[in-house]
């Protein structure tokens, strides 16, 4: 294995993992959960009875970590999780913990595992384990494989549809098995360990030692530059601190240093009140206080009135002399502080140091602040996703614009009622647009138009300046047993041939909700 070459688990090594550890797990209890956020779980599993000559708990670890997805037992010490880990793994620890292991498999021939899992009296459960690289992803489903919790929410762009949704089936993605080239086997690909494993483990999986050992130094090592890059980047911030501290102290020293002409000022500009007005910016005297009396320009404030210019000298002298007594003591410790964090950003650098212990005892030194972590319980939860646009028609009725192929689906069986009205471009794809109607009435004229504009607004035709527009009650709208995403039939309605106005689509578009 090269040095510059990253190891991966292939869609063969998954198979051959599964095959090593299905026997070996299956009928196993989930005595405890362990969480990593955000995307790594070890699974703490213990056998049903006595366990012989066996171990009494073996460790399973599912890891999403984008420096290195992987399966394996777990053998090596792991460092626990300070802090709250999240819902994601709380909702593993309450729906897994006495659950029984059931199966361990590949999914479509491709690099996705899945533990099957099953409590008496339950439903079963089922983690999945996506290692597709740095989208690896953790994702928890209940019956008919509906998406429970998933680790890492999906970073989508605009109008791309998520194929992740909780409360949806979880769907593998597309493409269909892993690549043709599988590659060597895990015994050729990855090294003999040159450590021996706790136990038995070598004779028991093998396999998963092997992977423990290669790619869990990977992750090991990319963390630790990780932890780095954080410890270097805290501290250059805090010494861009502390050295705005010491020069502000500097300044605050020499302007102390120099309270006595402040006082002088003051008794100049006192002794001549009543020669100068508000709104006056400066006032020029004979500085009785400098050897043959030379003209001086005292600045003023033109806010102010003679005699508020006056105290507000005054004011500066005592708040200067009141600076003095311990600003260079200020100075010493900012200038002690300054030197302490330079030598901490030079020990940042040295490889051979900790990152981690390096940070940890920077803050016990009150060097830098503890980092804090959100904790994920207290956080708003986000609002759930819509399958539809929501506009505002001239009358104030809903019209609501599907997003996706699915979400036309969802839009137009699932959420239209029978007396709203549906529209759809003609002869071309599009999203599929539903104009609210009350039971009883009818839709108004001029708000159908403004769903006919939003339908071809949001169609390949956007742009034109005429387009036919289908245009029929929701309750003849069918959807084929079959068919696919965003497919229907129509067994009535009637096709409107519209000019696109553009002021009206501009009012429409700009009062999306």
């Amino acid at each position: 294995m090269s040095d510059t070459h990253r190891t991966s688990l292939s869609a063969a090594h998954v198979a051959e993992l599964c095959a090593e550890l299905q026997p070996l797990l299956a009928g196993w209890r989930v005595r405890d959960v362990q969480g990593f956020p955000p995307r790594d779980v070890l699974l703490i599993v213990e056998p049903e009875g006595d366990p012989g000559d066996g171990p009494p708990i073996l460790r399973l670890r599912l890891a999403a970590d984008p420096n290195a997805p992987r399966l394996h037992l777990q053998q090596g010490r792991v460092k626990k999780h300070d802090g709250p880990v999240g819902p994601f793994f709380q909702t593993l620890e309450s729906e897994l913990v006495g659950a029984k292991i059931t199966r361990i498999a590949q999914v479509r021939g491709d690099r996705i595992v899945a533990v099957e899992l099953r409590t008496e009296g339950r439903e079963k459960r089922a983690l999945f384990l996506e290692l597709f690289g740095r989208r690896a992803n953790l994702a928890l489903t209940g019956a008919g494989d509906r998406l429970i919790a998933l680790a890492v929410p999906e970073k989508l762009k605009k109008d791309r549809e998520a194929r992740l949704i909780v409360g949806e089936p979880w769907a593998p993605p597309g493409g269909g098995s892993g690549p043709r080239d599988a590659g060597p086997p895990i015994a050729d690909a990855f090294p003999e360990p040159s450590n021996e494993p706790p136990g038995k483990v070598k004779d028991r999986a093998p396999l998963s030692w092997r992977v423990e050992s290669a790619l869990g130094a990977e992750a090991e090592v990319a963390h630790a530059d990780e932890a780095r890059r954080r410890l270097k980047s805290r501290v250059k911030r805090r010494i861009g601190r502390a050295e705005g501290l010491v020069k502000g102290l500097v300044a605050k020293a020499d302007a102390a240093a120099n309270a006595e002409r402040l006082r002088q000022d003051g008794e100049l500009a006192k002794a001549m009140l009543g020669t100068f007005q508000r709104g006056a910016t400066e006032l020029r005297v004979q500085d009785w206080f400098e050897d043959g009396a030379p003209e001086r320009a005292i600045e003023l404030d033109a806010k102010l009135s003679p005699q508020e210019n006056v105290e507000r000298l005054f004011d500066r002298y005592h708040k200067l002399v009141r600076a003095r007594e311990h600003v260079d003591d200020e100075l010493a410790r900012a200038r002690a502080k300054l030197t302490e964090l330079e030598e901490l950003a030079r020990r940042a650098d040295d490889p051979d140091e900790d990152a981690e212990a390096l940070d940890a005892s920077a803050v016990e030194a009150g060097l830098l602040d503890r980092i804090q972590v959100a904790d994920e319980r207290k956080k708003k939860a986000p609002e759930p996703r819509k399958p539809y646009r929501l506009f505002t028609g001239s009358k104030g009725s809903e019209i609501l614009v599907g997003r996706t192929s699915r979400d036309n689906d969802t839009l137009t069986i699932r959420i239209a009622k029978g007396s709203d009205l549906w529209l759809h471009t003609a002869d071309c794809p599009g999203s599929h647009v539903v104009l609210r109607v009350a039971k009883g009435t009818s839709a108004d004229e001029t708000e159908i138009l403004d769903a006919a504009h939003l339908a071809i607004h949001f169609s390949p035709v956007r742009g034109t300046d005429r387009a036919p527009v289908h245009v029929c009650a929701r309750k003849h709208v069918h959807k084929p047993k079959g068919a696919k995403p965003g497919l229907v039939t129509l067994s009535g309605g009637k096709t409107l041939q519209v000019r696109v106005e553009e002021d009206r689509l501009k009012r429409l578009l700009g009062g999306q909700r």
